[in-house]
């Protein structure tokens, strides 16, 4: 088993390789293991109305005096009792630090008191035990966990350098320091945390330095976590810390939110390419654009740019979907070439469907306002002028592709005569395409309509003085 404290990952120098374990802080660790253990108080006579989903610790309608009694016998002890005063509402009395603690207990198809949900009582209180203890024992030591982090000293770079992890792997490391973090399952490789795979990578100067938050969701990780930003336990039964959905990141909930927004998605957690959040993509595929636009936007360049209404007349949607899913299971690999797909407005219509499908639109929500209210300048100057600073809300990812497909457009209109595809006739396709409207209501979604055309209009317009 992999040492606590010599459980290795990576600090790269600017000169040559180094590394140096980190120690993996057992405080916390210690502490869950000494936590009260749970002790059910039965109750010895039948009792009416008893729920079904509570067994033989439910004791009706007891009053706290009596169930502060029926506990006093020992740390961790546990009754459920129906309340006097809210008849139809249930407590659990709960014995820690020499006194009764009472909970509001709730049941919607599992047990819970707070965020966490459970499937037995006996599992409740177990975790509730651990988190009482640890925060009554740590609570200064918790408070400051943030401070000093390993996380800093490490970052995020590309993932080509993956397999160099390999030689430095220890062969039979010592056990001084308790048991090691473990991922799920899987050989001693499997269980490197994210944070090793970050800090083995090399920075590539041709990886764009796009910034990206992480997608945190709360976690149950089976068997002991340290958390990869502070190195200190994470303690519980169920849901101790946050994953990140996109690097496999894992921390407490408390240094979530203090980690950097520096992500680096994992090609391992970001399973598709339509419906996959921009930035997430193209940090995962270490590319500067989706690769889905500039493969679809080299198609149509190649051998549509004088199709007449392209962009305007939909293909087959059968084959559109198919062109989706060709991405989506193949990545850069799929292939969109003529003898497949002959019809160039298949192309065209799988480029505008990737667009429709971001979870967050391409001129995202929080820019929406500053680009319609550009629009709504009759000056030409000013309204450059102002599309100029609304493109500055962008996210560096967002602005590059919407650049590119700009400059796409532009080389669209002019073959004008051929494909009778004006800047004004883009406007109104993708107009809608590219913008969605933050939870307006239906009249004002319906009136900036006109307004995303404009914008779309002006951008592909002033392509070269805009971007």
């Amino acid at each position: 088993m992999w040492s606590l404290k010599y459980f290795f990952f990576f600090f790269l120098s600017s000169d040559h390789d180094e590394y140096r374990p980190p120690v993996w802080k057992s405080y916390l660790y210690q502490l869950q293991q000494e936590a009260p253990h749970p002790r059910r108080v039965t109750c010895t006579c039948e009792v009416d109305n008893r729920p079904k989903y509570y067994g033989r610790e439910y004791h009706g309608m007891i009053s706290r005096e009596e169930a502060d009694q029926l506990l006093s016998q020992a740390e961790g002890s546990y009754l459920i009792r129906e309340s006097q005063r809210q008849p139809g509402t249930y407590t659990l009395a709960l014995r820690f630090g020499n006194q009764t603690r009472n909970f509001r207990l709730y049941h919607d198809g599992k047990h819970f008191v707070g965020e966490k949900r459970f499937e037995s009582i006996h599992d409740l209180v177990t975790d509730g035990l651990i988190t009482l203890y640890i925060e009554t024992k740590a609570a200064e030591y918790i408070a400051k966990m943030t401070i000093n982090p390993i996380y800093e000293h490490v970052g995020y770079t590309t993932l080509s350098q993956e397999p160099t992890l390999k030689k430095h792997l220890p062969h039979n490391p010592e056990a001084p320091d308790g048991p090691a973090p473990a991922k799920e399952g899987g050989n001693a490789e499997e269980r490197l945390t994210s944070l090793v795979r970050r800090a083995t990578l090399r920075e590539s100067d041709l990886a764009p330095k796009y910034e990206k938050v992480h997608n945190f969701k709360v976690h149950t990780f089976r068997g002991p976590h340290w958390c990869e930003y502070c190195a200190n336990f994470m303690w519980g039964l169920i849901a101790q810390g946050v994953k990140c959905a996109d690097c496999g990141l894992n921390v407490h909930k408390q240094c979530s939110k203090v980690v950097p927004n520096d992500c680096q998605p994992d090609l391992r957690h970001v399973k598709k390419v339509y419906s996959c959040d921009l930035t997430t993509l193209v940090k995962a595929h270490n590319t500067k654009r989706p690769m889905v636009v500039d493969m679809c936007i080299q198609e149509i360049e190649a051998r549509g740019l004088q199709s007449e209404g392209l962009y305007r007349i939909s293909g087959f949607s059968e084959l559109i979907e198919d062109v989706k899913m060709a991405f989506d299971r193949d990545g850069e690999k799929a292939d969109i070439s003529s003898s497949v797909y002959e019809d160039i407005n298949i192309i065209t219509g799988a480029l505008k469907l990737y667009f429709r499908e971001l979870p967050i639109p391409l001129i995202t929500y929080d820019a929406y306002p500053r680009f319609i209210e550009a629009a709504k300048i009759a000056d030409p100057d000013k309204r450059l002028e102002s599309l100029h600073e609304a493109l500055k809300l962008l996210p560096p990812a967002h602005c590059e592709t919407l650049r590119y497909l700009m400059a796409h457009l532009k080389r669209v209109t002019q073959y004008e005569k051929e494909n009778l595809m004006s800047s004004e006739n883009l406007g109104i396709v993708f107009g809608p395409t590219l913008m969605r409207a933050p939870e307006l209501d239906a009249m004002t979604a319906l009136n900036d309509i006109r307004y995303q055309r404009l914008v779309v209009e002006t951008l592909i317009t002033n392509e070269d003085v805009l971007f």
